[in-house]
Formats: structure tokens, sequence, C-alpha cells
């Protein structure tokens, strides 16, 4: 029989989590639920433990670390993982599941924004980052991928063992997406129905500090994984640049023979140059980070 694992991190979700472990009970039975308390001060481990939960602890703050310690500590066939908010409704984790154990999908994203995230979340700046965040990484990456950053995701043992997770935060969800595109996981969408927190449930993402995280994550992946677009972009733009400077010098040149602005001649000159060494860069690091996806492939057939 295979073994499934429902992951829930927590911080200080005493108002729902009982009523969220009690549910993933009722529709997976036979499943482990684990909760893992980050730092708690309202009491939720012990809830956790009363509702029938595996409870275990990560004393370093943050998702990212929460999630850094399911996933090397728990052995499954598929993981389930959860916010422990009760914004996702456990009846999707069957077919969720399913698609993992029985299709052989990688990851499976339960996707809130076609369905009823942008009616129930009241809070318009995150409407409007989860849309950007989703047109910014389908661009970079050449992807179709609904909901980038939900919190309602299945996966299948060797996506688990062979993700290696860096971020710390709220931003482990984008590095989740990123990550699966890059590797060319099998990766399908689920809609789920999202409803918002309960009165008295406070969430814990700020909408600005950790917006800002998410965008430097993309950044950073973006350079990591696609190191000859990124730098080259760069190259582009300093030529340009390097191009306009160069403009009225060669025009006073072309008329007068002579060149009277030794300074912004110099300036675009090393401008110039520093862009090829930006595209050198790209050229570079791509042979590498080809090399890493070898050696990636090489990894996962043993």
């Amino acid at each position: 029989m295979n073994k499934i694992a429902v992951l829930i991190p927590c911080y200080n979700e005493s108002k729902t989590i009982e009523k969220v472990v009690k549910d993933w009970k009722n529709v997976l039975p036979d499943a482990d639920i684990y909760v893992y308390d980050n730092n708690s001060t309202d009491g939720t481990d012990k809830i956790a433990s009363d509702a029938g939960a595996i409870v275990r602890y990560e004393y370093r703050q943050g998702k990212g670390n929460v999630i850094r310690s399911m996933f090397r500590d728990i052995e499954a066939d598929c993981y389930i993982m959860i916010d422990g908010d009760d914004t996702y409704p456990a009846q999707h984790a069957p077919e969720m599941c399913n698609l993992v154990l029985k299709k052989g999908v990688d990851m499976v994203i339960g996707d809130r924004l076609s369905s009823t995230y942008f009616e129930e979340n009241k809070r318009p700046f995150h409407n409007l980052g989860n849309t950007m965040v989703r047109g910014l990484i389908n661009h970079l990456f050449n992807s179709n991928v609904k909901d980038i950053m939900t919190g309602y995701r299945a996966f299948s043992n060797s996506f688990v063992k062979h993700f290696p997770v860096l971020s710390k935060g709220f931003e482990i969800e984008t590095e989740m997406t990123i990550h699966a595109l890059d590797k060319n996981f099998l990766i399908q969408e689920v809609p789920v129905k999202y409803r918002d927190r309960p009165e008295g449930s406070v969430s814990k993402l700020n909408t600005y500090s950790d917006g800002f995280k998410v965008l430097m994550t993309i950044a950073r992946l973006f350079r990591d994984y696609k190191p000859f677009t990124f730098f080259t972009s760069i190259f582009f733009i300093l030529e340009i640049i390097a191009f306009i400077l160069m403009i009225p010098v060669f025009t006073e040149y072309f008329k007068s023979g002579l060149v009277p602005r030794f300074p912004t001649l110099i300036v675009s000159g090393v401008i110039a140059v520093i862009g090829v060494l930006f595209y050198f860069c790209g050229v570079i690091l791509d042979v590498v980070v080809k090399k890493h996806r070898q050696l990636f492939e090489i990894l996962m057939n043993k």
C-alpha cells in the first residue's frame, strides 16, 4: 500500500489547526498527518497533537526552513503540502494523490487563481502580486502555470528527495515551481476552492516585505537557471547605453575630425567592454548550468 504524508507547516494557527487536522483525517484516513510547529506561542502544537496529528518542531523561523526539514525527515510515496490556516478544503486531496501515485505526476499544483481566490481574498495587493508573479515567471521560463504561489501541492518522492531547498521563507513556493519547470518534472494543475481565513486567524504574510523577497527570489533563480538570457540582457542594455553616449562623440568627429569629448568616449568604451564581459559570463555559466542538468538527470536515474 502506498504511503501518503500530509505536511502542515504551522506558526500560531491555534484557531484553525484542529479543524484542518480532522478534515484531512476524514478525507485521507490512512495518511500520516504531520504538523511541524515553527516556534508557535499559542498552543498550536498541543491542539494539533490532541486532534491526532504527528507533531514535530522546526526552530529555525520561516516556512522554507520548515519545508526543508519535512522533506528531509519524512519518507512517503506521495506528499501533500497544505497550510494550517483552513483556507484550502481537503476534498481535492484524493484527486491530487491519484495523479501522483497512478499517473506519475511529480508536482500537482492546487490552482486557486482559476477558482475562488480573487473573490475570497480581501487583500488587493496580494491579488496583484499573484498575477504579476505568475506573468513574470511564465514569461521568463516559457511556461503556462496558472498559480505560482499556492501552498496547496502534492509531490512525488522523486521531487521531494531531489529538490534543493534554498529559500527560508514564504518564497519557497516560487522556488518549487521554477525548479520543477527547469528540471522538466511532470506538472499538473487542479483547480481548488479557496476561502479566506476565518475570523480571528491572522496571516503571517507581509504584503510588501515578503512580496519583495519573492521578486528577489525570481531574479536570483532566473540568474541561476537561465544565466545566458540573464547576462545577455544586461549586455544589450549596457551596449545600448554605450552607443547612445558615443553618438555625439562620433557626430562631432565626422564633422570636424576632432574628438573634444574624451571623458564621454572613455566612459562609453568602458561600459561597452563591461557589457562584453557580461556576455561572456553568460556563455560560460550557461555551459555550467547545462552540465549540472546532465548530472541531475544521471542522479535521477540512480
